[in-house]
């Protein structure tokens, strides 16, 4: 008896929190709750289902076909309470709807809880915020709401305003039924942002060895409120000040005080807007390094690793700055490269404390060395455009070679280099295989659009101009004629295709094209470049009218360049040799004669460094090039007298040196802030003094004005050769 009270009380207790009933017995079926009858299930129906499989459901609920059960009895709740855990109905009933004999019929009612049509957001939520929620994929249309999704979504979307730095941001979630569907819903969001929550004051106690103002600064992220920092945001982010609070510590470590922590911090409301953070720190002692011996090395003396350490005894004890020296200084000058750029891949040190004396460390280095690694198999994934072998013969680590670090790191530099690559993304994979002592090594790469198109208008001085390029940068010249190569042009063998052309109508017109070649011939890094071009400028009327003004330009230039190893093999070299014409009609004003034709036959060489990390944003390295274009000394063997010659025949050959260099350091300050500092110089030289500077070729101030001033001075003043020289001079 006092078995069936309890079910009783319990299945009552049950049907009040949950909302589930027990209704035992249908029409004209009489139960006896103080005497429970067993029948045997005899079959069980649900109803009420719209999207569920009834199968399904009956199998959750526990009961079978031909089960015995005592009715009531713990079963029945038992089965009820196994669909109300699924958290997909908003009412379950299990009624006896017929009784033959010893045997039972059960009738399963269900109600099944709304599904999610749509969700939308209410007080003021931007779209930017509201797409980013969304991303989160709190819940998907078609799924069930229910108590647990409502609140993660509130959960969820009040975290995110939190982290955003409005801590007082309230959220609201009100289903709203569809009245288009049935059993469907939508979800109203209601967001109240408030004001974002900044730092007032960040109090720190406890510190002798290091000042407040530098422990502030430690904090990267969590920054107090100022009216002189406009460029530092003071917005509160907790998971942000958790990560300045271990930097804080870090500080601490830097300067030896590697048992410094933080005792305590608090943070509590200054006004409705801000908030003070008080931190509490224990410095500990101060530690510095003392004896540093090492053991297991075979390779290499201690005094070589000692020099490659570069910590003194009495240095202060900065685990950082230990790091760094052991595995992973960014100039590769740290003991583990000089061991991995020499094959010696399984390498491993570990660095032990042996003695702690006051405030004193001894330190044994434990060197594992193991045997030299050499290169099996090298592969490359993730190219679907760019050939094999345009990749590959950018690879420094070659099969059969040892194992070298910096070939791995020279090799990613080059591949971003090509320009057809996103050099984030660029990885490498070595799998090695300590039983043989080799390893392989994967390069996976993800291409990017590396061809240009070039369409661009312009107008000016009531004139509209317009261009129009197009740069091919990984072109095929040898696929051009092969079946389903063109998509859209024939590409993935690296050399580069340009054309462009440039007019504003009758007054102007300019077209170009180049090709290089990187690797002539394929097998070494020697490349060839071949360009044409043709420009006229005028003043508008047909070369029929004797008052046209004009100069036309062709002009065919050829170039070899080639990789060096010497001094080092981040040098190139390259020689040209280039053709122009320029014809003259009525062209005044401009240049030192008017009409008549010149020729310009120049030859080129041109030494350059380039050692910048990356291409797109350089954090290290620099830029170098040496550049001497000149012309055959025609005024020492063509038998002209310049003092008494014509433009036409002082000019018919124009003859001169010009040098440049240029410059470019990159030098990484902090962080991502680089430093770029740039150097250019440029020289006009002269053969003779009797001819003159040459009319073309010249260098720019800036302004064509200027220029010009310039040119008619030294026309008046023909006999300063000097000024001549130094006027065309940059």
């Amino acid at each position: 008896m006092m078995k069936h009270l309890i079910t009783v009380i319990a299945l009552a207790f049950f049907t009040m929190t949950a909302g589930a009933q027990i209704l035992i017995g249908g029409d004209n079926i009489a139960v006896d709750y103080g005497n429970p009858k067993t029948y045997h299930i005899g079959g069980i129906m649900v109803t009420g289902t719209q999207f569920l499989d009834q199968n399904v459901l009956s199998t959750i609920s526990g009961l079978n076909v031909g089960d015995s059960l005592d009715v009531p009895g713990d079963k029945i709740s038992k089965a009820i309470l196994n669909l109300w855990k699924q958290g997909l109905f908003s009412d379950v009933k299990i009624i006896i709807s017929k009784v033959q004999g010893n045997t039972a019929f059960f009738e399963i009612k269900v109600q099944e809880r709304p599904r999610l049509s749509s969700f939308r957001f209410s007080g003021g939520v931007s779209k930017s915020d509201a797409d980013k929620i969304r991303e989160k994929r709190l819940i998907e249309a078609g799924k069930v709401v229910t108590e647990n999704t409502l609140a993660n979504v509130k959960n969820a979307v009040r975290d995110f305003y939190i982290d955003k730095g409005y801590l007082n941001a309230t959220v609201e979630v009100r289903e709203v039924r569809d009245s288009v569907t049935a059993n469907f819903e939508q979800i109203l969001i209601i967001v109240d942002k408030k004001s974002r929550v900044r730092i007032h004051d960040i109090t720190i106690n406890g510190n002798e060895k290091i000042t407040d103002k530098k422990l502030r600064r430690a904090m990267k992220d969590t920054k107090q409120k100022r009216w002189y920092k406009i460029f530092t945001s003071s917005k509160f982010l907790e998971e942000k000040y958790e990560d300045d609070k271990k930097k804080i510590v870090q500080k601490y470590n830097d300067k030896g005080f590697r048992d410094a922590k933080i005792l305590k911090d608090s943070i509590y409301k200054y006004d409705e807007n801000t908030i003070n953070i008080d931190i509490t720190v224990d410095e500990g002692h101060q530690y510095f390094f003392r004896n540093i011996t090492w053991t297991g090395n075979t390779k290499y003396p201690a005094k070589t690793l000692d020099n490659i350490l570069g910590i003194k005894k009495g240095d202060v004890y900065d685990q950082s700055v230990l790091d760094q020296k052991l595995f992973m200084n960014q100039n590769g000058n740290d003991v583990s490269s000089l061991y991995m750029d020499d094959g010696y891949l399984f390498f491993n040190i570990t660095p032990v404390e042996i003695g702690v004396t006051n405030d004193s460390i001894d330190i044994e280095m434990r060197i594992y060395e193991g045997k030299q690694a050499r290169i099996n198999k090298v592969t490359i994934s993730g190219n679907v455009k760019t050939n094999d072998r345009v990749v590959m013969r950018e690879i420094r680590t070659k099969p059969g070679q040892l194992f070298s670090r910096a070939d791995i790191i020279r090799t990613q530099r080059e591949l971003a280099q090509l320009g057809y690559f996103d050099q984030e993304k660029l990885g490498v994979n070595p799998k090695p295989n300590p039983v043989d002592g080799t390893v392989d090594i994967e390069y996976t790469v993800e291409e990017k659009p590396s061809d240009q198109l070039e369409l661009s208008g312009g107008y000016g001085a009531n004139q509209l101009v317009g261009t129009l390029g197009l740069s091919f940068n990984n072109f095929s010249a040898r696929n051009m004629f092969k079946k389903g190569a063109w998509q859209p042009l024939p590409s993935g063998d690296g050399q580069r295709l340009s054309l462009r052309g440039q007019t504003n109508g009758k007054y102007y017109q300019s077209y170009n094209a180049s090709f290089t070649e990187p690797w002539l011939g394929g097998k070494k890094p020697n490349s060839l470049s071949v360009s044409v071009f043709h420009s006229v400028q005028s003043n508008g009327v047909s070369k029929s009218d004797p008052a046209r003004q004009s100069i036309v330009i062709d002009g065919l230039s050829i170039g070899l360049g080639k990789r060096l190893k010497w001094p080092d093999d981040y040098f190139t070299i390259y020689h040209e040799i280039s053709y122009q014409y320029y014809t003259l009609t009525n062209y005044g004003g401009t240049f030192l004669f008017s009409n008549g034709y010149s020729n310009n036959l120049s030859f080129q060489e041109s030494i350059s460094r380039n050692s910048i990390d990356a291409p797109i944003y350089p954090r290290s390295g620099s830029q170098l090039s040496l550049t001497l274009q000149f012309t055959p000394p025609y005024s020492l063997f063509n038998g002209v007298n310049y003092k008494t010659a014509t433009d036409a025949e002082r000019y018919k050959f124009i003859e001169y040196h010009k040098w440049k260099f240029s410059s470019s350091w990159f030098t990484k300050i902090a962080g991502n802030l680089v430093l770029n500092t740039k150097i250019q110089y440029g020289f006009l030289g002269l053969y003779n003094h009797d001819v003159g500077a040459s009319p073309f070729e010249r260098f720019y101030f800036g302004r064509r004005r200027t220029q010009r001033l310039c040119t008619r001075r030294t026309r008046n003043f023909s006999s300063s050769r000097v000024f001549q020289q130094l006027c065309y001079t940059a």
